[in-house]
């Protein structure tokens, strides 16, 4: 009997990640190990104990995942054997999981309207609270379901608290916050809170898992949230070769990306616009430029750019080789697919 590929994801069950994972290996040959935290992702395909594992990188409101990135910086060289293989794309639609106040037990789970002012919280109006760098505030497009009013503390993964900010300004502002490892776990954290004066910022999918109830719903400021997931798995020798399959155009280097991290000296002026001049000379479109502490001294950084193309396209392959000359040392991390593109 073939023995079933091991996917290693950030759990628990229910997380973003969970169901980026399912879209990504959608077949029986597949046992998914949720994982605690990503850094738990990265050692478990580093070790050969996963053949694959999935990591959120970054959102369309709130940007970069760092704590992907920092893994990827692999600073104490942990992880050094660490490629992208894939992608893939979720729809983030956040809610607010709880429990109602004793005096709104009677609301339904499900209710869509907004609730009366008289069960608000004093300072609840749906109204952001301007200040002088933000005068005009957006409204929140979400309005409570019941009463906020007896929330004392909120759960949820570091990455949600910026993809939210306008309902929280309007309904929460103030109440604790505290970050977990996934907004799953703050559910499963809501849930076994008997005060029921906690809340969570979570999935539809963990409300029916824990059993807990809306409080809100779709509360994320932009309706087109969405989350970026990578997929890893280990470096072969085929990732460390000069080039594999040569194939060149336009339309090939726009169905693929690529990602690589390179250092440049913090003395010459210019240096990283030499490097990034190299990608120009060679009609490389990079799609995003991260910086990340480097390690190596306070205030120096590495540079993290994904651009359109892969390994193997002669303009790649002549890139990596111009930034041979003008970097003090760039580091592989892999080709795969463009996601968005096979969609249209």
């Amino acid at each position: 009997m073939q023995s079933c590929e091991q996917i290693a994801y950030l759990g628990p069950k229910a997380s973003y990640t969970h169901q980026a994972t399912l879209s990504a290996f959608n077949s029986d040959n597949y046992t998914f190990s949720p994982q605690t935290t990503i850094e738990d992702v990265f050692s478990q395909v580093q070790s050969g104990k996963a053949d694959f594992g999935v990591v959120p990188f970054e959102n369309s409101t709130n940007g970069s995942v760092v704590f992907t990135l920092d893994l990827f910086a692999d600073q104490n060289a942990k992880h050094p054997d660490i490629v992208v293989c894939g992608e893939r794309y979720v729809e983030v639609h956040h809610c607010l999981l709880g429990r109602p106040a004793a005096a709104t037990q009677g609301h339904a789970t499900g209710q869509t309207k907004a609730v009366p002012d008289e069960t608000k919280s004093p300072s609840s109006s749906g109204h952001a609270t301007p200040i002088p760098g933000n005068p005009t505030p957006s409204n929140s497009r979400a309005a409570p379901l019941t009463s906020l009013s007896h929330i004392k503390k909120l759960y949820s993964h570091p990455q949600a608290w910026g993809q939210c900010k306008t309902f929280l300004s309007c309904y929460l502002k103030g109440v604790e916050r505290q970050d977990v490892s996934s907004t799953s776990r703050a559910a499963e954290l809501v849930a076994a809170d008997e005060t029921n004066t906690t809340a969570a910022i979570s999935s539809g999918i963990a409300a029916q898992m824990t059993g807990l109830d809306f409080l809100a719903r779709d509360i994320e400021d932009e309706k087109d949230n969405a989350t970026r997931f990578l997929i890893l798995r280990r470096r072969s020798l085929e990732d460390t070769s000069p080039s594999f399959g040569k194939e060149n155009g336009q339309e090939q280097a726009q169905a693929y990306k690529s990602l690589l991290s390179f250092t440049v000296s913090h003395t010459n002026a210019g240096a990283l616009a030499d490097a990034l001049a190299v990608f120009k000379t060679h009609g490389i479109n990079l799609t995003s430029i991260n910086p990340r502490p480097s390690g190596e001294a306070p205030w120096h950084y590495m540079f993290f750019v994904e651009f359109s193309g892969k390994r193997g396209q002669t303009a790649v392959d002549d890139t990596l080789t111009g930034l041979d000359k003008v970097v003090r040392s760039w580091r592989w991390l892999g080709s795969w697919d463009n996601a968005l593109q096979q969609k249209q």
